[in-house]
């Protein structure tokens, strides 16, 4: 069969520039077969040579198993001793706002009962679910925990079938799995009552719908190839009604509903779509792509990752249109008058937007310059190599002891893993580097990610802020990783093979997509040595976690051994 060869510009590589790698993932593991002819020697049959780890990731039970066993592990992590540390029974840093407004909510009607102070800055859905923690276990620190690490939990979940579907490997999308569970941000943000966690485990699943979405793309478009249709028109085919991407809308309208930033990736992701729509269509020969993606998917994009987050995100504060107590809730009428140019508009909506306008007036004024620092706030350009960690908890002298030495410390602080974190600059010049030289789709998606969670944050430096709004960089940091670790271990780009047919050719007929390449896996001595690097890095990353493990949870330890917890001056 022949690998096709047309290179989109959203950056789908293509086999000329590098070979096929994998069978289908079209979906989250499917066994795939070689074609007759492709087996050694020609013979037909499996290709064996195609590697163990690539017939793995055609494995799908086995995909399961692994994804469940590291979730499992990375479940421990997060709810072990997860009611401790606190503050003397209460909690600790912001959790001091959000665990008092969730437990306030259980029994004022789903929402927080502050009006005296208006201190009420963030949308309800995160602390909604933390007061369903609460509902359960209480108020204590693992009840206003718990649906964090619920979330936390989750998240490795997510993280390991993305990199399972982005490399076509099992085995990386375990070693994600692994990485994700021994990342110091991702468990101390799965330990604490705080919002990042939940915004990043929406925004997550939002884009491995998207994901999905772009091979449901791909599959519908190489059916109309392969049926001889895709010339019927200029702008090309009606792609349908796409669940997957409905699906993205939603979730990203949960993650704005449970904290704002959520909307800067409503804005990368949904530019994302529209130019892998593009890609796609270009990909396939499509005469008119960019014009086809505006008449064909545009408009439906809109609805699916504009209009579908914001109906979303108003059905979030369902508790606050219900209540007659809520923070503003008849604004209108009594602080606003009820004429004006939107009189049209329900008070209630006109409330909540006089609501938001206080609350969006609070975060402007949360500056340096009117007054408000932190000693432990940092600026976005240390985030990336977690230069500036934020201590959550410190407590010493007669308030701990059992270490066994004369001081005793317990401490928690939010650290990136040294280990993964502190390669992300040369991580992501790779990245670079593979988009510009490979076209490879799958940096530019992470990329965009990163970007989506970390380039906002320059609009506004005069800002307080703090190494905890980094929560969302680290998913991607840590699939960028993997497929570096892909490439080390000879894991190649995988192309998809949706339903055997590929863009047209010179004659106009579909050409066939490879299901296997003799040169997909580096063989012998050079995979094995690839192998070697690879679980050595990955043991690296958990001895690292595992030293990091005592200040990551508060655990009481002596002040000799904090010390050397502390590896960076930055870091005191």
């Amino acid at each position: 069969m022949i690998t096709a060869r047309r290179t989109d510009a959203a950056g789908d590589a293509s086999a000329a520039a590098e070979p096929s790698s994998a069978p289908s993932h079209r979906a989250f593991g499917r066994r795939a077969t070689a074609p007759p002819g492709t087996g050694p020697h020609g013979r037909g049959g499996p290709d064996s040579r195609q590697p163990p780890g690539a017939a793995a990731a055609t494995d799908r039970l086995r995909g399961w198993i692994t994804t469940i066993v590291i979730t499992a592990i990375a479940g421990v992590t997060r709810f072990v001793t997860l009611g401790n540390p606190t503050d003397a029974g209460t909690p600790v840093f912001d959790e001091k706002h959000y665990a008092p407004q969730a437990w306030q909510m259980i029994g004022g009607g789903w929402i927080e009962d502050n009006p005296g102070y208006e201190l009420v800055v963030h949308p309800p859905l995160a602390k909604q679910l933390m007061a369903l923690g609460q509902w359960m276990f209480g108020y204590d620190g693992f009840g206003w925990r718990f649906a964090s690490a619920v979330a936390g939990t989750v998240l490795v979940l997510l993280i390991i079938r993305i990199a399972r579907r982005m490399t076509g490997s099992t085995l990386l999308g375990a070693v994600a799995g692994l990485l994700a569970t021994a990342d110091g941000v991702l468990t101390v943000s799965s330990r604490t009552a705080l919002l990042d966690i939940f915004l990043t485990v929406f925004m997550v699943a939002a884009f491995a719908c998207l994901l999905c979405d772009r091979q449901q793309v791909l599959d519908r478009l190489s059916l109309v190839a392969a049926e001889g249709r895709i010339h019927n028109s200029a702008f090309g085919p009606r792609l349908g009604f796409r669940w997957w991407r409905f699906g993205a809308g939603v979730l990203l309208g949960l993650s704005c509903a449970a904290k704002w930033g959520g909307l800067y990736y409503v804005a990368f992701f949904g530019l994302l779509c529209v130019m892998s729509d593009v890609a796609a269509r270009r990909r396939f020969g499509v005469r008119r792509p960019w014009v086809g993606t505006l008449v064909r998917d545009t408009p439906a994009a809109l609805a699916s990752l504009v209009l579908v987050p914001l109906l979303t995100y108003l059905g979030s504060w369902w508790a606050w249109f219900a209540s007659e107590v809520g923070v503003d809730r008849h604004a209108v009428g009594w602080k606003v008058g009820t004429g004006g140019d939107f009189s049209f508009v329900p008070d209630a909506l006109r409330s909540l937007w006089y609501y938001s306008a206080h609350v969006l007036e609070f975060h402007e004024h949360l500056t340096n310059s009117a007054g408000n620092r932190h000693p432990w706030e940092s600026k976005p350009w240390t985030w990336p190599m977690s230069l500036r960690p934020l201590l959550y908890y410190f407590a010493d002298g007669d308030k701990v002891d059992g270490c066994g030495a004369d001081k005793c410390v317990s401490a928690m602080m939010i650290v990136g893993t040294p280990a993964m974190w502190w390669l992300s600059l040369p991580v992501a010049a790779w990245a670079v580097w593979r988009i510009v030289t490979r076209h490879d789709w799958r940096y530019i998606w992470i990329l965009v990610g990163y970007a989506a969670g970390y380039l906002p944050w320059f609009l506004n430096l005069d800002r307080q802020m703090y190494f905890f709004y980094s929560v969302g960089l680290a998913p991607f940091l840590i699939l960028a990783i993997t497929l570096v670790l892909g490439e080390i271990l000879g894991v190649r780009n995988p192309r998809p093979t949706p339903h055997g047919a590929g863009p047209p050719g010179p004659d106009g007929n579909p050409r066939a997509l490879a299901d296997a390449h003799p040169r997909a896996y580096r063989p012998g001595e050079r995979r094995r040595l690839g192998l070697i690097i690879v679980c050595g890095y990955v043991a690296l990353v958990i001895a690292n976690y595992v030293w990091l493990w005592p200040i990551l949870t508060g655990r009481v330890i002596s002040d000799a051994h904090w010390q050397m917890e502390l590896w960076l001056p930055s870091w005191r």
